[in-house]
């Protein structure tokens, strides 16, 4: 039995359910009305020529359409794409040149990719379409075969196709309902975009694995989700910390009633203490999850009851993760001894698309390499103490210094360029700029200039124009000595 079966095994069994919500257009699907149109637009995909391995891209905000075509390229091995709607045009170039979409659905930027032949998503419907004979189908899909593919940058900046095999993201599902005792009776509203896989596989596909109902909406707004909380009594709620945050200082929080929640879960960074606390003082308990596009996502789990005694940490490692800590010498640490987190299990992914040479060099003995370094406790708690190389997390969107260094190096007056993080209450991490130019730039000129070259999220929040920049004995740039900087007065 392949896994994308359980769409209709969950037809069968829930039937009438609800399924899915769209925010959007208002629509509902039933767990049968799901699997009708998902067998429907699989017979559209292969009509139209797509076969096992082939991509259909996706460019928009969050919709029901993300779910219907990832499920139906799963019926028919082909790969989908959710392309990242924030990208300027010319980062979502790069990525359509790679992926070489057999089929390329959009309703923003059309215009200006025609090049890539995008079918507007008003034009691409099934409305008129009959379910006929599925022989012509493939029977046999492999598990191992890559049925989703997410985007994810390198410390340069370079984005890379990450592959999910349905063995991947099955696991997932079962490991996430078994961890955190998710049923058909949970709902949730999703409001991480599905071009992460916070948007797809935190929640979402676990929920639908087990006869459960999801709200899809386009972004994430303070005054909608208390809504989602009082009207539409949801019963889980994913979030990065920032939102969490942005939560406990609307009006709303004190007056709000959380009665139908069962936990907060969080993810992307540490969320802090006083958060914790707030939101448990109205009696729901904030479960602190941890994992990577690579691996899952759902690794590790910080049960709410250890919110508090165990703050700052990511919990301990589900049972499907096989983990090791090792030091920069390759010899496995012991408690309280920071060294890169290293995991295996069936969850690690299948490989970057059109690179085999990076999936290699991520790998040690079967194990991903992170880039993260942890440390943990007696009790097996894990704590991440810093990352390997320079990227931080702002408002729960990675940030790499060399992506963002390398276009503020394209501006006229600057000569060199560093970037790095420092803490911010709100986004928890935000970019400072340090350039030597030859005339000086503001943060606004500069946020400016790269405002059709970077996301908006990839912005400096400050720029420090230096004289010289401090040096190693080696003659490179002294980072740290910038990033102390940067949490100065100075910057």
């Amino acid at each position: 039995m392949a896994w994308i079966d359980f769409i209709e095994q969950n037809a069968k069994r829930f039937n009438e359910k609800l399924a899915l919500s769209d925010a959007v257009t208002g629509r509902d699907l039933s767990y049968q009305e799901l699997n009708n149109i998902v067998n429907l637009y699989a017979q559209s995909f292969y009509k139209q020529g797509v076969r096992t391995g082939d991509r259909v891209a996706f460019l928009a905000t969050n919709r029901l359409e993300h779910i219907l075509y990832l499920l139906a390229c799963a019926k028919i091995g082909a790969i989908f794409v959710p392309l990242n709607f924030r990208l300027s045009v010319g980062e979502l170039e790069v990525i359509l040149n790679k992926v070489e979409a057999k089929i390329f659905i959009a309703n923003m930027f059309v215009s200006e990719l025609s090049r890539f032949n995008p079918i507007h998503l008003d034009e691409f419907s099934i409305e008129d379409e009959v379910l006929e004979n599925f022989d012509t189908l493939p029977n046999e899909i492999s598990d191992e075969n890559p049925v989703l593919m997410l985007f994810t940058s390198g410390s340069t900046g370079e984005p890379k196709g990450a592959l999910f095999s349905s063995r991947m993201i099955y696991t997932n599902q079962v490991e996430t309902t078994s961890a955190w005792e998710i049923t058909e009776s949970d709902s949730t509203v999703v409001e991480t975009p599905f071009f992460h896989t916070g948007g797809i596989n935190v929640l979402l596909l676990p929920l639908l694995l087990v006869g459960g109902h999801a709200y899809l909406a386009p972004k994430f707004e303070v005054d909608s989700a208390f809504d989602y909380f009082e009207k539409k009594h949801i019963t889980i709620y994913f979030g990065v910390p920032t939102m969490f945050q942005l939560l406990l200082e609307h009006p709303r929080f004190k007056t709000c009633d959380f009665s139908s929640l069962r936990f907060f879960l969080s993810g992307g960074a540490a969320c802090p203490v006083s958060v914790i606390t707030a939101f448990s003082e109205c009696g729901v308990g904030i479960k602190q999850g941890f994992g990577l596009t690579e691996v899952g996502p759902n690794c590790f789990d910080l049960p709410e009851e250890f919110g508090i005694s165990k703050k700052g940490s990511i919990g301990r490692p589900m049972k499907h993760s096989d983990v090791l800590v090792m030091n920069e010498s390759g010899v496995v640490t012991t408690a309280h001894t920071p060294g890169e987190l290293l995991i295996r299990g069936p969850h690690v992914f299948s490989g970057y698309f059109k690179d085999e040479n990076k999936y290699h060099d991520s790998l040690f003995e079967g194990y991903f390499k992170t880039g993260d370094l942890v440390q943990f406790d007696e009790e097996g708690f894990f704590y991440v103490v810093g990352r390997i190389k320079d990227m931080y997390i702002s408002g729960g969107e990675n940030v790499y210094p060399g992506e963002v260094e390398k276009q503020i190096l394209t501006h006229p007056f600057v000569r060199e360029a560093v970037v790095v993080s420092k803490k911010d209450e709100r986004w928890g991490e935000v970019g400072v700029a340090f350039v030597r130019a030859n005339s000086p730039v503001s943060k606004d000129e500069m946020r400016n200039f790269l405002s059709d070259k970077l996301s908006r999220y990839k912005h400096p929040h400050e720029v420090v124009c230096l004289e010289e920049f401090p040096l190693l004995a080696n003659g490179k740039i002294n980072r740290q000595e910038l990033k102390k900087l940067a949490c100065t007065n100075m910057a």
